[in-house]
């Protein structure tokens, strides 16, 4: 594409900061219609029991107290659904209702919906419910609950098995294992988090009685997903009769695609009621009302030749599915484990999964769905192997890279990579973090008496197919460009990245570029935001139709001006003869022209693209505390086309922060006994701060992707899929090169990898 001043590839500032900044920006929160009612759920304190509600008339004589709902009252819907059917698998899902009837399984489960005039007033109702209780025996963990004798989450689910799913080929796999000279075998904890997102969870729900239309306004990353669904399959009423309305959005990390019972409970309070309706989301109601993420224990093995090139990949995976199958959890781990063979060239692989249910709260997509958990495993399983053969994990991966002149690149899992030169991201890496020099800085760290480590973790994801994603692109009468699309901004940009896309035909500044999205009145259909689709898909989308409504314009132009459309150029809202002042305006043509004429639509039907990149990471650990910090974060990633080069860093980097997270600090602790949620706030689990957060050296090495019609690959994800292993091989090879010391589970904390040094230091004098 061309170098334009407000085009692709230009650094421009986000137009959408301006708002935010003032503080006008405009959140769920924010809307309180008048007659606004609050509502509060009464959520179980239990892991597992048997419960009756014995008396509700205490809450109902409650001050304000306008309704109570339970099970009885919401028998007429339907059960949240499952979303993505695996190929091959038949799942029947247990009931995932709405409100539980006669049994909670995780606490926080959602037993009672509680209307007031006040959210005071509704939570004092809530405790005023009576409530009786039999416990029941809990299991928490996905290995124990698939071992004989575990308690059963669901009776009808016997071994708390909730599906298995094997991808590969096992037949080839295990003859290539069994001629291998070599074989490196690794056991992982990729343990379960709180999806964090600075806007919790909040919906107002108002009911036109007249029209018997409802209007829900939530935070989402796609209002059109979510209205299918709760019409569809929960309220069970016409789409027609229900519109979504997202505004500003703080964070969605995957856990806004689906939705959550407080949407169609405030739905039909509102209905009833005659009156608005609102639920506004706790932080703690977070921590035990929202889908969490990951939670797998994977075993891995690797076969090797006698020359160290890789000739199969095995692996186990037990997947914690929580107490119910959330919209996409079955897919999660499948689509993690096609992603298994990364970068590499493995002629065979196979994996199999068992998804195991527990009495945890679900777990669904949370940034990167799978393949951060893919990228984990054979980036550590590769840096273990390096060091068990005795090689460096530089060397070994070179070796067995995928080969630019191997692209397009069939894999064992049935992917296709169309582009990439890894080895070229890889080197430059090394070379910003001067990785022949680590020896130096190594033993400047003895004489102070700490720890040294460098890793680097080699990535590439799948993401970017969702869709085809509808864009329609229109002139106002006043001149000013709309574009109108079903993608979702969560705090990614798309303001000012749908605006380059649209100067990139129009030549247009971003100020007379108007986005709408988060409405389901405005377009008719929307896939929303999800796998890093919104530019591969989207800005696809928005592209073409930028590029139909410039040549509508020239044809409308070419009249009024009476000139050749081959001689037409744009700027600033005109079109004009090139080389003349002869130029008719946006606003003018606007005047004159049809409608059809005045728009241009496309809705581009993505495949899936394949960025990829290298993180490097070098650590410090002060042996007497296990403290870990991070002193140099190199990124050098492959994401084809870049739009904006801010943007993305500022994705890269919030990702890579998150990723950081995991790898050194966040946990979600159930205890064994009582199924009680241990880290149920911020003051239990802890998430990055600034001074977590290294000072990253990032830039790009891009390979044009060859499948994408604007040549992109998605970058929402990356940074979280690169950063996990990166920082954890860094943390290993320091704690290896002291004490010999093999693996370490995420999250390295202090207190952990002081454990295990001391662990190490106690093997060393034996």
């Amino acid at each position: 594409m061309s170098q334009l001043k407000f085009g692709v590839s230009q650094a421009l500032t986000r137009k959408e900061d301006d708002a935010l900044l003032r503080g006008t920006g405009r959140y769920v929160s924010d809307h309180t219609p008048a007659g606004t009612l609050h509502a509060v759920l009464l959520r179980s304190p239990h892991a597992f029991a048997q419960f009756r509600i014995t008396d509700t008339g205490k809450a109902r004589a409650l001050p304000g107290v306008r309704l109570i709902m339970t099970a009885a009252d919401t028998a007429e819907l339907g059960n949240f659904p499952v979303m993505f059917p695996l190929p091959g698998v038949t799942i029947t899902p247990p009931p995932y209702e709405i409100l539980a009837s006669k049994e909670v399984r995780h606490v926080g489960d959602a037993i009672a919906f509680v209307v007031a005039d006040t959210v005071e007033q509704a939570k004092d109702a809530a405790e005023a419910i009576v409530v009786d209780w039999t416990m029941q025996q809990s299991v928490t963990d996905a290995v124990a609950a698939l071992k004989k004798g575990a308690p059963q989450v669901w009776p009808e689910k016997p071994g708390n098995l909730a599906f298995e799913k094997a991808v590969g080929d096992k037949e080839k796999t295990d003859k290539a294992f069994a001629t291998a000279a070599k074989k490196v075998s690794l056991t992982i904890v990729n343990q379960r988090l709180v999806t964090n997102y600075l806007d919790t969870r909040a919906v107002v729900a108002e009911y036109d009685e007249a029209r018997d239309h409802l209007t829900l306004t939530l935070g989402s990353q796609g209002p059109h997903r979510i209205r299918d669904i709760l019409c569809k399959f929960i309220l069970k009423i016409d789409p027609k009769k229900m519109r979504v309305i997202t505004p500003d959005t703080g964070g969605g990390f995957g856990t806004k695609l689906f939705p959550f019972r407080e949407y169609p409970l405030a739905a039909v309070a509102a209905k009833k009621l005659k009156r608005p309706v609102k639920w506004v989301g706790e932080r703690t109601e977070h921590f035990v009302g929202d889908a969490q993420g990951r939670d797998n224990v994977t075993t891995a093995e690797l076969a090797l030749d006698a020359n160290n090139k890789f000739l199969a990949l095995r692996v186990e995976t037990v997947a914690d599915m929580g107490a119910y199958l959330s919209a996409f959890s079955p897919y999660i781990p499948y689509g993690g484990a096609l992603l298994l063979p990364g970068v590499y060239d493995f002629p065979t692989c196979y994996a199999n999964i068992k998804a195991a249910f527990t009495n945890t709260l679900p777990v669904d997509a949370y940034r990167g769905a799978g393949r951060p958990e893919a990228a984990y495993l054979i980036e550590r399983l590769v840096d273990v192997a390096a060091r068990d053969l005795g090689v460096s994990p530089d060397a070994l991966r070179k070796k067995n890279f995928i080969k630019p002149k191997q692209m397009p690149y069939k894999t064992p899992t049935e992917k296709v990579y169309d582009s990439g030169e890894f080895a070229g991201h890889m080197a430059r890496a090394q070379e910003l973090g001067d990785w022949d020099g680590f020896r130096k800085r190594h033993a400047e760290s003895r004489k102070g008496k700490k720890l040294r480590g460098i890793g680097m973790a080699t990535y590439i994801e799948a993401c970017g197919g969702m869709g085809p994603q509808p864009a329609v692109i229109s002139i106002e009468k006043d001149g000013g460009v709309k574009v109108v699309i079903g993608s979702q901004s969560t705090g990614q940009g798309h303001e000012t990245a749908y605006a380059q896309l649209v100067a990139e035909h129009l030549n247009v500044a971003p100020e007379f570029v108007t986005v709408v999205q988060g409405d389901t009145d405005s377009i008719a259909v929307g896939f929303g935001t999800g796998g890093s689709s919104s530019i591969p898909a989207g800005g696809g989308s928005v592209s073409q139709a930028s590029k139909k409504l410039a040549d509508n314009l020239k044809k409308l132009a070419a009249d009024a001006l009476e000139a050749g459309a081959g001689d037409l150029e744009f700027g600033d809202g005109k079109v004009r003869v090139a080389g003349t002042d002869r130029a008719i305006t946006f606003a003018d043509l606007a005047k004159t022209g049809s409608a059809d004429m005045l728009k241009g639509e496309d809705a581009w039907a993505a495949q899936p693209t394949y960025p990829n990149g290298t993180h490097l990471v070098e650590v410090e650990i002060d042996p007497d505390t296990g403290h870990i910090e991070i002193k140099s974060y190199i990124v050098v990633d492959d994401f084809g086309v870049t739009v904006n080069p801010l943007l993305l860093e500022g994705q890269v980097v919030g990702g890579a922060v998150q990723g950081i997270g995991q790898a050194l600090m966040e946990r979600t602790v159930y205890d064994p006994d009582t199924g009680q949620l241990l880290t149920a706030s911020f003051m239990d689990y802890a998430v990055p701060r600034a001074e977590d957060s290294p000072a990253f050296q990032f830039e790009t090495r891009n390979v044009r992707c060859v499948t994408n019609i604007i040549g992109v690959k998605g970058a929402g994800e990356a940074g979280t899929i690169g950063a996990a292993p990166a920082v954890m091989n860094a943390v290993v090879d320091a704690l290896h090169r002291a004490y010999g010391i093999r693996h370490l589970d995420m999250p390295a904390t202090a207190e952990r990898t002081w454990a295990a040094i001391q662990e190490g230091k106690r093997l060393h004098t034996l």
